[in-house]
């Protein structure tokens, strides 16, 4: 091979990266709040769940079926019930998180909080997932996080989130951060959405659409009963994008409905 053919080799195996890029109509289910994961389900292509409490056996397991595993963990909040809580230095941490007790939001701009996030997507990485799904890197907005985070603060670290990410041959979504998404769409390799649809929010994940990345969306219900009454409406409804990987779930409770 040629000097110039080996540069050019080179240069595109920097600049389009080796880790797992997803295409936009898988098939997928979020498992992250589930003990008991079914490996042998059928027609699912991307599994989210949890980076620490899923043993590593299900996560071969799910390789071996030629699945794609997508790891879980918060890069916004320190949770207490984690082993890497106590790492957090006090002048990392913010509010609580009003929503979720026992998680308290940290401060991004924080280099040891940084160091611990390199450290949970290293481990991503020694465990074979295929991407992650770090969550609540929107901090910012509506200052919810306490610190007086700035939008260029949260697009900052949500870029060193993905520099990391494919640093360790890792894909990385987006989760939620809407405002964010125009300027975040060239670094992430897909993105995670909560009930966008209550917000009437879907449609601002064009971006996404226009470059052919999926867009994997939890529709919630607060019953699986509610689900099934409600799929159809969901499914068909003008707020939702046809380009919009949309699962319907409840929270916490092993089942889901597609469109």
């Amino acid at each position: 091979m040629s000097q110039t053919l080996v540069l050019l080799s080179l240069y595109f195996s920097f600049t389009q990266g080796s880790w797992w890029r997803p295409h936009q109509h898988m098939y997928w289910n979020d498992v992250i709040s589930e003990h008991h994961i079914n490996t042998g389900v059928q027609g699912e292509e991307v599994f989210v769940l949890d980076l620490f409490d899923v043993p590593k056996s299900i996560i071969d397991d799910l390789h071996r079926k030629g699945k794609k595993v997508v790891c879980y963990f918060s890069a916004g909040t320190k949770e207490d019930w984690r082993a890497d809580a106590s790492k957090f230095p006090r002048d990392g941490l913010g509010d609580p998180n009003k929503d979720w007790p026992g998680e308290t939001w940290v401060d991004i701009r924080n280099s040891h909080v940084r160091r611990i996030m390199r450290d949970r997507i290293s481990y991503a990485a020694s465990r074979h997932c295929d991407g992650v799904d770090p969550d609540n890197v929107d901090g910012w907005a509506q200052n919810q996080a306490g610190l007086h985070l700035t939008p260029a603060d949260q697009l900052d670290y949500n870029r060193y989130l993905a520099r990391e990410a494919h640093g360790h041959g890792l894909a990385i979504g987006l989760k939620n951060d809407v405002s964010q998404l125009s300027d975040l769409v060239g670094d992430f390799d897909f993105a995670i959405n909560e009930s966008c649809m209550n917000y009437h929010e879907c449609g601002r994940y064009k971006p996404f659409f226009d470059a052919r990345k999926p867009v994997f969306h939890i529709q919630y219900v607060h019953s699986t009963t509610e689900g099934h009454q409600k799929q159809h409406e969901i499914c068909s409804s003008s707020d939702r994008p046809h380009d919009m990987n949309t699962i319907i779930k409840v929270k916490t409770v092993n089942w889901k409905l597609a469109c």
